[in-house]
């Protein structure tokens, strides 16, 4: 799925003409080096377990890998984080400069909804193709991960209890990771209201532990491993889950959090042993 999703990726972007072959450059730099691709994973784990055709399930995982890097283009920036590495190499605004960098992350974002309206798909009909549309638009913006970065900002250098925390990094880091479970669902063909209920409840739960185990490798993790700077959350003032509890009550918080996603997809009537692995994946990972 990961080769398939970067081919596909690097294909459309070696094919377009470019206005600008600086900007293009940055937006391949940015959305093609590395990364862990765990959102279109999910979008092609979630979509093929229900039905859905490979080809349909493209263009919506490229869309939101598109979405990830441009946010973390601009979260990099010295407005924002002020991020000189990321996935193992200097950032965008570091690479190139900070004006191409803020375009590159806007044409991305630009890109991701051009892919998802443009693709040939083989099994999802318009009303589905504009669904999907609608998905991405709510989940990227104020609504989305743009609205939890702003609460995150906002509580840069204060500490925030549990539930105003949650909150932030449901918005922040849980919009996208349920979207691409919903992208999933959307592109699959008679889906039941009751496994979309449970797939979305583990997509909610599996975006916070994701999160949890973000904020744990800040303090345990390894720059080089990481491919980020290690120790940035403590240095910015950063509201986390090891500040808020406590290390040892993070680490078992995230253990709770894994046994409910496991439980959430017990109750689904597919196959969902690469779900069950992946979020094995999410608790052990060192980057």
């Amino acid at each position: 799925m990961r080769n398939r999703h970067s081919d596909f990726l690097t294909q459309y972007l070696n094919q377009r003409e470019a206005v600008s072959p600086q900007l293009l450059e940055a937006m391949k730099y940015a959305v093609l080096l590395g990364g862990k691709r765990v959102r279109p994973f999910l979008v092609y784990a979630v979509g093929s377990m229900l039905g859905a055709t490979l080809k349909d399930l493209d263009a919506p995982a490229a869309a939101i890998e598109c979405i990830h890097a441009y946010s973390l283009v601009h979260d990099d920036l010295p407005a924002m984080d002020n991020d000189t590495l990321r996935r193992g190499q200097p950032t965008c605004h570091i690479a190139f400069d900070e004006a191409t960098a803020i375009l590159a992350g806007d044409a991305l974002q630009a890109l991701a909804f051009e892919l998802l309206c443009t693709h040939p798909y083989e099994q999802v009909n318009s009303a589905a193709q504009l669904r999907l549309v609608q998905e991405l638009a709510r989940s990227a913006g104020d609504l989305g991960m743009c609205g939890g970065q702003a609460l995150d900002l906002a509580a840069t250098g204060s500490q925030v209890g549990q539930t105003q925390l949650e909150q932030i990094h449901a918005y922040k880091t849980g919009a996208l990771i349920r979207c691409a479970v919903t992208f999933g669902l959307t592109c699959a063909p008679d889906v039941s209201t009751e496994t979309a209920q449970a797939l979305r409840k583990w997509a909610d739960i599996i975006g916070l532990a994701f999160q949890v185990q973000d904020d744990i490798l800040d303090v345990v993790g390894d720059t080089q491993a990481l491919g980020k700077s290690q120790g940035t959350d403590q240095q910015q003032g950063k509201s986390t889950y090891p500040g808020l509890m406590g290390l040892n009550q993070a680490q078992a918080y995230l253990q709770q959090l894994h046994e409910k996603a496991l439980h959430a997809l017990q109750g689904i009537p597919y196959n969902t042993q690469l779900l069950q692995q992946f979020t094995d994946y999410l608790i052990t990972r060192d980057r």
